[in-house]
Formats: C-alpha cells, sequence, structure tokens
C-alpha cells in the first residue's frame, strides 16, 4: 500500500505531459483531467483510512531507506490537505469547463494545472526539505503560466511582479537549504529533526530557522504579502479561486511542519516571530478589506486574514490550537475558492467590479445570492458551516496558553471579514436592481452546480466535523508529538535513544 504514497505526484504529471499532445481536442483534455483529479481523491481517501489502521506511511525511492534515500511520508495532516486540495481543484476545473473560452483552454490550461496540482501533491508529501523545494518549483512554474493566461496588459504586469518575488523567495530558499546542510548534514525532515534537538538552543540553527520563516512567509503571504492582491485579482476566475484555494496554503503547510517538526527548539524566538506576523498580517488585511472597493480585492484581503488566524494557531503551538490550523486550512481551501467563484460570477453577470455599481442582484439570481450568503457566514465562522470550530479550537488554545493578544486581534478578524462580505451582500444583491429584465445575462444552472457543489463542502465540514475528528486528531498528535513522525520515517530503533533525549 505505500507505493500509493506517490500517486498524487506521479499521475498529474504523466497526465499533463499527456495532455500536451492533446492540445487540439479540448474535451478530452476535460474528460481527462476531471478523471485524474477524481483518481486521486479516491488515493487519498484509501490512504486515510490505511494510517488510520496502520500509523504514518512512507515510501523510500530506490531502496534507499533514510536519511541517506528521497521518502514520500503520508501522515493524517498531509492526507487530509491531498484531499481537500483535489476536492476544491475538481470542482474549480468543473467552474472552468463550463465558463472559460476555448481559446484560453487551448493555451494548455489544463497541463498546467495538473502540474500545479502535483506540486501541491507533493509538497503536502514529500519527506525531504530539498524536494520540498522542488515541489515548490513545480507548482510555481505551473502558476507563473496560469497566471499570464489570456495576456492581458494588467495580467502580465502582475505576472511580473509575482515571478520577481518567487524567484527571490527561492533563492533565499537555497540558501537556507545550504546552511541548514552544513549545520546538520542532513536534508531528512525527520533526521533534521533529530540534528536539531541534539544541538539544542544553537544561534546558527535558530538563525537558519529565521531563514526559513521568511522563505515561507513569502510563499504564504504571511506580513511579507504586498504581491498577492494583485497577483489574485488579474487571472481568469477559476485560476484566482484555484490560486487562493491552493497555493497559500502550501506556504502555511510548510510553516507548519517546519516550525513543529524542524526547528521545535527554540520557540520564544520562532513562535514569538510567528505571532507577531500573523497580528500585523491581520491587521493588514482587516484595512485592505475595510478600504477595498473593488469585489476582487476586498476577496485577496480576506485571503490575508485567513493567513494570519491560522498562523496564530501555529504560533500558539498547543495540541488544540493545530486541531484548529487543521480544521481551518481544510475550511480555508473549499471557502476561499467559494468566494473567489462567486466573485467571478458577480462580475461576469454586471460586467463591474466596484461594488458601489452593482446594486438588486438577487432579484435577477436569488439561488446565486444565498450562496453567495453561505459563503460569507463560513468565513466569518459562523456555525454550523465549517470555519466555526476551527475558530473555537485555535480560540481554547489561545486561552491555553495565555494569548490573549493574539485571541482578540483573531476573532476581531472575524467581524471584519464579516462585515467586508455583508458590505458586498448588502450593496451588491439588495437595493434596486441595475439590471433588466432585457439585459438580464442568464445563469445557467450548470455554472452553479460548482458554486452549490463547494456550498455542500463547507456545510459539511461543519456538521461533518464528527466524523472528521479521528483524522484530525491524529494529525494534531503527529504534530504535537514530533516522535510520531520521526519514529516511522526513522524506523524508531537506532534513533529512539536520540528522540527521547
Amino acid at each position: 500500500m505505500s507505493n500509493m504514497i506517490v500517486l498524487p505526484l506521479i499521475v498529474p504529471v504523466i497526465t499533463a505531459i499527456l495532455l500536451v499532445f492533446l492540445k487540439e481536442h479540448v474535451t478530452l483534455q476535460r474528460i481527462i483531467s476531471l478523471l485524474t483529479l477524481s483518481f486521486i481523491i479516491i488515493i487519498s481517501v484509501i490512504l486515510l483510512v490505511e494510517i488510520q489502521e496502520q500509523g504514518v506511511m512512507r515510501i523510500d525511492f530506490s531502496g534507499w531507506a533514510p536519511p541517506f534515500g528521497i521518502s514520500f511520508v503520508a501522515d493524517s495532516f498531509a492526507t487530509l490537505l491531498v484531499l481537500v486540495a483535489n476536492i476544491v481543484a475538481l470542482i474549480c476545473m468543473l467552474y472552468t469547463i463550463f465558463t472559460m473560452e476555448l481559446r484560453y483552454e487551448k493555451m494548455y490550461f489544463y497541463p498546467f494545472t495538473l502540474l500545479m496540482i502535483a506540486g501541491v501533491n507533493g509538497s503536502f508529501l514529500t519527506g525531504d526539505i530539498f524536494n520540498l523545494f522542488v515541489c515548490f518549483e513545480v507548482m510555481l512554474l505551473a502558476s507563473y503560466a496560469l497566471i499570464s493566461l489570456g495576456g492581458e496588459k494588467i495580467q502580465l504586469r502582475e505576472a511580473l511582479k509575482y515571478v520577481l518575488i518567487n524567484i527571490v523567495a527561492s533563492w533565499i530558499f537555497l540558501v537556507a537549504l545550504a546552511f541548514l546542510y552544513g549545520t546538520v548534514g542532513t536534508l531528512n525532515m525527520a533526521h533534521i529533526s533529530i540534528r536539531v534537538m541534539e544541538a539544542g538552543a544553537n544561534p546558527l540553527i535558530t538563525t537558519v530557522a529565521l531563514i526559513f520563516l521568511i522563505v515561507f512567509s513569502l510563499k504564504a503571504g504571511l506580513l511579507l504579502f504586498f504581491w498577492l492582491p494583485g497577483s489574485y485579482s488579474v487571472p481568469p476566475t477559476a485560476i484566482a479561486a484555484l490560486f487562493a484555494a491552493l497555493l497559500t496554503k502550501v506556504g502555511m503547510y510548510a510553516l507548519v511542519r517546519t516550525f513543529t517538526l524542524l526547528f521545535p527548539n527554540n520557540p520564544e524566538v520562532t513562535h514569538t516571530a510567528l505571532g507577531i506576523m500573523a497580528g500585523i498580517t491581520i491587521i493588514a488585511g482587516c484595512i485592505g478589506a475595510l478600504s477595498g472597493r473593488d469585489v476582487r480585492t476586498i476577496a485577496s484581503y480576506n485571503v490575508l486574514i485567513g493567513v494570519g488566524f491560522i498562523i496564530i494557531g501555529l504560533a500558539v503551538g498547543t495540541e488544540s490550537a493545530l486541531q484548529g490550523v487543521i480544521y481551518y486550512l481544510m475550511h480555508d481551501m473549499v471557502a476561499k475558492a467559494m468566494l473567489f467563484l462567486a466573485v467571478g460570477m458577480m462580475i461576469y453577470v454586471t460586467g463591474e467590479t466596484v461594488i458601489d455599481k452593482m446594486s438588486g442582484l438577487i432579484r435577477n439570481y436569488p439561488f446565486f445570492g444565498w450562496l453567495f450568503f453561505i459563503a460569507m457566514c463560513s468565513l466569518a465562522g459562523i456555525p454550523p458551516l465549517s470555519g466555526f470550530l476551527g475558530k473555537v479550537l485555535i480560540g481554547q488554545g489561545a486561552i491555553e496558553g495565555g494569548h490573549f493578544v493574539l485571541l482578540g486581534l483573531g476573532f476581531f478578524s472575524s467581524l471584519i471579514v464579516l462585515y467586508s462580505l455583508l458590505r458586498i451582500f448588502l450593496s451588491s444583491f439588495f437595493g434596486e436592481t441595475i439590471i433588466s429584465l432585457e439585459d438580464e445575462k442568464p445563469l445557467p444552472k450548470r455554472i452553479l452546480l460548482p458554486l452549490t457543489l463547494l456550498a455542500v463542502c463547507t456545510i459539511g465540514l461543519g456538521i461533518g466535523a464528527e466524523k472528521l475528528a479521528p483524522f484530525v486528531t491524529d494529525a494534531a498528535e503527529t504534530l504535537y508529538t514530533p516522535s510520531i513522525y520521526i519514529d516511522a520515517v526513522l524506523d524508531g530503533q537506532q534513533w529512539q535513544g536520540e528522540v527521547n533525549k
């Protein structure tokens, strides 16, 4: 069964290469892409069940055992994220099929999307930090093509900024890897953890940890987020929804894995820095969401608020807070995709992006209006939707750890999210309609299907939290107790004495 761990990476890569040769056969590309994502979802479910029965699973490439070879490791945390990421990607791809112009689909949209998904899946599952860099680059190279798809002037401008920022981040990542290998002599994540624990609160290792903090903060949009609002506002709707749902989550996953497994030994420095950066990100995101008049800009700043809130849970670091981080990461993938699809539909039916120029949409599109209402309530954390439990658990962890300032900022941000989206809802959906019956654009049921499926997901994540609880509890336990992960990767025998020191 452990051979299945590599399939979420290998299958999309192989399929993407195949689709390059099917450029003119768009219908066939659509079918193959949907089947590929469905297959990965099934594999993820099987892996989750196996992990519950067997514990953390790994595969060693070419038979080279860790720490000398390359390993992929599947624990509940990584596999849950793979599952939700591919469900969201499948739904966004359905939206693409129903709405995207044929000329865009022929610009290798499906191969690039599958390569991006492969990079996301590989980043979640790799057990080697150099291969985390490789998977990051696969994901980013595909996203460079997707962000400029269509070649409009504003897209190219934002794409240039996005590419330059990520090239700088990748360069810093390589520097951090060089320092790390020179310091601990290994790149296997479990082995790094042992070497770091042996060294204790070493100033050099703390410096390396802070370099990684800068790298992954750039990737996640934590504090160093100036590239994000523009970059997420210019691509076609389906691509923007994929970016908002997945790209920042990979950066946040890397932060969580880094500061629970690799560098947990000096929290006075690293976790304090995380808390400060999370607080500033939330404040900046709230200001942007309150001051924005463009619906895409408001949605982009809501992404930043979500990033800050999740990192609060990591900075707190208790087991209940880590449970909240996992729940909230899954929720944020679904809810942010739903928000960006809804915003794209609003722009489609009105031809406007400024909320003051939209009004009365609920009279023309009542079902769509209430779908937006569900997205708003979910992002604000209103029960029983998916955002509620994650917020409660992170808040509980903050109380346990005495982080009352972060607690206050986190829950204040929920009010700002509610207000910023309620402003869109009241201004754009209520009031006198701006669309006459003659000018009303049809909104076929098939276009509303992806948004409806995401609404079902966010309701299901909230109501079905009890069903997910064993997987989330197991994932949080693995994060909170790194020796579980280390023992599974390094077979726990000759390393057990070192782990317990």
